[in-house]
């Protein structure tokens, strides 16, 4: 059995954190522990982690720096040192898990590969409607019963609805490019290192993308299970995406791509120059302001 480190990413959104805690509070596999990575929230999200973690059926532990501007990529590549386990799984505090979802990473896990999930997006009316006795009734994960309470799309109705041999299928001959998206992807540890992790450079718009590129890079390749492994995603707004950090990602991605690039200097082992970079000055706290 693959123990797993799950690292869910995290801002000042503990309405949506407790219900994706939950979920995997129910989780069949039992040879896991969560990290809560939190880019810089207010005490309600520590008071929150704490909380659950006294009776959280795995080890839940909260990793936080200050809130400095979007740094979510720098919170990510402080936790992945400090996972107890060999294999990370990737998500966000705005996806709640199905209750196979650890058990799906943990058995399709291979060496050699890194998993490429994603997520079935819904509505803000059944996002704030979906509560814990709809998480543990499995109610939430089921496509009728989500029509019914807001708009669900075609997608997201064919990832939920497939049965384990159709979702195999789905996922064998879906389109979708095998990209590393953090809202639902593992890998190795130690190819996570290998590559230095996250560009810390990058903001909002792909880093996570960048990251998997540089995975491939070095001879890491990503399977597709978009289709088996299932979270939906609670919505919210996204005042921190700005076209100037698309394009600044834009350019970082296209560099990586045409040096096929394997490490980055901006990453968890830091340049020394690095370590000089001036902090961004803080901004409010706003709790619609989830980070994906």
């Amino acid at each position: 059995m693959l123990p797993i480190t799950v690292i869910v990413s995290t801002y000042n959104a503990e309405a949506w954190l407790e219900k994706v805690l939950t979920g995997y509070a129910l989780q069949t596999h039992p040879a896991f522990e969560v990290i809560v990575a939190d880019d810089g929230s207010g005490p309600a999200t520590a008071a929150l982690v704490a909380r659950m973690a006294a009776t959280f059926p795995v080890p839940l532990r909260h990793v936080w720096h200050e809130d400095r501007g979007y740094r979510r990529q720098e919170i990510l590549n402080r936790a992945i040192p400090l996972a107890a386990h060999g294999y990370l799984l990737f998500t966000d505090g705005d996806c709640i898990p199905r209750r196979d979802f650890v058990a799906t990473h943990a058995q399709l896990a291979e060496p050699g590969r890194f998993l490429s999930g994603g997520y079935c997006k819904l509505d803000m009316a059944t996002s704030t409607r979906i509560n814990v006795d709809d998480i543990a009734s499995g109610r939430c994960f089921e496509p009728g019963w989500l029509a019914a309470a807001g708009r669900l799309g075609a997608s997201s109705r064919r990832k939920l609805g497939a049965g384990p041999l159709a979702a195999r299928m789905l996922d064998a001959i879906t389109p979708a490019g095998a990209t590393f998206n953090n809202c639902n992807s593992s890998a190795w540890k130690s190819d996570l290192i290998a590559v230095n992790g996250y560009d810390e450079r990058m903001k909002y718009g792909g880093p996570d993308r960048e990251l998997g590129e540089r995975l491939e890079n070095a001879g890491v390749r990503g399977r597709q299970v978009r289709h088996r492994a299932i979270c939906v995603h609670l919505d919210h707004a996204r005042g921190y995406r700005t076209e100037e950090s698309i394009r600044a990602n834009l350019a970082i991605r296209a560099e990586t791509r045409a040096q096929r690039r394997v490490w980055t200097p901006h990453g968890i082992v830091r340049q020394a120059a690095n370590d000089d970079l001036q902090p961004v000055p803080a901004r409010a706290a706003d709790a619609s302001a989830t980070r994906r």
